[in-house]
């Protein structure tokens, strides 16, 4: 049996975080190796979104872990916990956190990648003005800019449009100002809505 297929049975084919039923796909619980075991869970595109951290926590979302913290499945119990203490300025996560126990071994994989900790806003990309960038997204420069290692100077004003963020720096996004692939400071830009 596939691991997609053992997934969708153990679940009954709906997200093992909030049980919702469409968008459905696998997360791997990092971090992964041997003495971690099974790792996957199947989690919707909501859920997936907000564990990697592409989307900002909903804490109303994640009411759902008052369920999913007593599962069965480990790795369901890490994920859960890990959200929790991202959570822990809410009320009700900090209650849930006192409730939850996990053994040693699965405490030191919970803590083993830092998610755990909470999330603040300067984990996600965000523009001069506060709003959430994402890729795809189309930015105005709010300042002309020399482009390092061409004679290029943005303009501000300038339209980038299909912005990528860059996974490992909140403060760098990338796009194409006049065919070549720069990197942009997100302090330089505004998101068009």
């Amino acid at each position: 049996m596939s691991i997609i297929d053992t997934l969708k049975e153990r679940s009954g084919n709906s997200c093992e975080i909030c049980k919702a039923t469409e968008d459905l796909s696998i997360y791997n619980v990092p971090p992964q190796g041997e003495s971690y075991g099974d790792a996957a869970i199947f989690v919707c595109k909501t859920c997936l979104d907000q564990l990697e951290k592409r989307e900002e926590l909903n804490p109303q979302h994640w009411s759902c872990l008052r369920d999913s913290m007593w599962s069965d499945v480990i790795p369901v119990q890490i994920v859960s916990w890990r959200i929790l203490n991202r959570l822990k300025n809410e009320t009700w996560a900090a209650d849930l956190i006192d409730q939850m126990y996990l053994d040693d071994d699965n405490l030191e994989w919970a803590k083993a990648t830092g998610d755990h900790i909470e999330s603040d806003s300067d984990d996600m990309h965000r523009d001069s003005n506060g709003a959430l960038l994402r890729t795809g997204d189309t930015v105005t420069l709010i300042k002309s800019l020399d482009v390092k290692g061409s004679q290029i100077t943005a303009k501000i004003g300038t339209v980038v449009k299909n912005i990528r963020t860059v996974s490992d720096n909140s403060e760098h996004i990338e796009g194409k100002i006049e065919g070549q692939q720069i990197v942009i400071l997100t302090k330089f830009v505004r998101k068009q809505v």
